[in-house]
């Protein structure tokens, strides 16, 4: 159970971190230069009220979900994080448990790369964080605790993806989207949500349970996506996975080719994007 001390560490960490830090446009008048409860809410994929429960210590039970999303949202270093999970009266997440803890060096990469679409994966492919050009290119997210977080789930049981694939790349992105959670559920035997994620796949989906009974191995390529967008037509752009070794994350990262149509016109989302958010 967390102690009262807990809402106050995360009130004051977030009082340390600026929006500009976090990525966020710092807008109108503060009256401090750290988060608003609204912003560490937005950041961490919780609601502002449980944010606020969380802080006068109304709310004494997060789950570990909710702690490790509070540590990445506030920029916690290793220490910090172990100490918040400490106050929460929870143990850290098993070493045999899918990482899905953003190191503060990893953080620095992302937030240098405000102009650019980038979103953080962990290994079983459930969304972690994802910037402003992210969600203007990709739609608004699903929530912390929406089935369709996941890419794998929503691929083959969800909303889908507004990417437009030819068969064959539609048949290798099966394939590596199954032979990722097979890595996974290797590497991480002691999971008990990625268990249930994929029994829930072989059970709903007769592709996924077809691939994976099939043994289906496949490598995930740096490959072109073409997407079509409501607000500024059709881009195709580079799509380049890049892991991050220790903990498997997946850091996915959208680019045009400089002096492209493509490029103006993720640049100009990425402007729409920004105006929609912060307006």
């Amino acid at each position: 159970m967390a102690t009262a001390e807990f809402g106050r560490a995360v009130h004051r960490w977030r009082d340390k971190v600026t929006p500009e830090t976090a990525g966020l446009p710092a807008g109108g008048q503060r009256r401090a230069p750290g988060l608003r409860r609204e912003e560490l809410a937005l950041l961490a994929g919780i609601s502002v009220d449980y944010v606020t429960r969380l802080e006068q210590g109304r709310a004494s039970n997060p789950s570990t979900q909710v702690v490790e999303a509070l540590a990445r949202a506030l920029r916690l270093s290793a220490d910090e994080r172990a100490h918040l999970f400490r106050l929460a009266g929870l143990a850290l997440p098993d070493p045999e448990t899918v990482p899905t803890y953003i190191t503060s060096s990893v953080q620095r990469v992302l937030d240098r790369l405000t102009g650019t679409p980038v979103a953080v994966y962990d290994a079983s492919w459930t969304l972690l964080q994802f910037n402003q050009p992210y969600a203007a290119l990709m739609g608004d997210q699903p929530g912390r605790n929406d089935s369709n977080r996941n890419g794998v789930w929503r691929y083959f049981l969800g909303l889908g993806v507004p990417t437009r694939r030819t068969p064959e790349a539609i048949r290798a992105h099966e394939t590596s989207l199954v032979s990722d959670l097979r890595a996974a559920a290797a590497q991480y035997p002691a999971d008990q949500r990625l268990r249930k994620l994929i029994a829930e796949l072989r059970t709903n989906s007769p592709r996924f349970a077809a691939l994976w009974e099939s043994g289906a191995v496949g490598r995930r390529e740096a490959a072109q996506k073409t997407i079509d967008h409501p607000r500024v037509g059709t881009l195709t752009m580079d799509c380049d996975v890049l892991t991050v070794a220790g903990s498997e994350l997946r850091i996915m990262i959208y680019t045009a080719e400089p002096g492209t149509e493509d490029a103006e016109r993720l640049a100009l989302l990425t402007v729409l994007g920004t105006q929609s958010l912060t307006g």
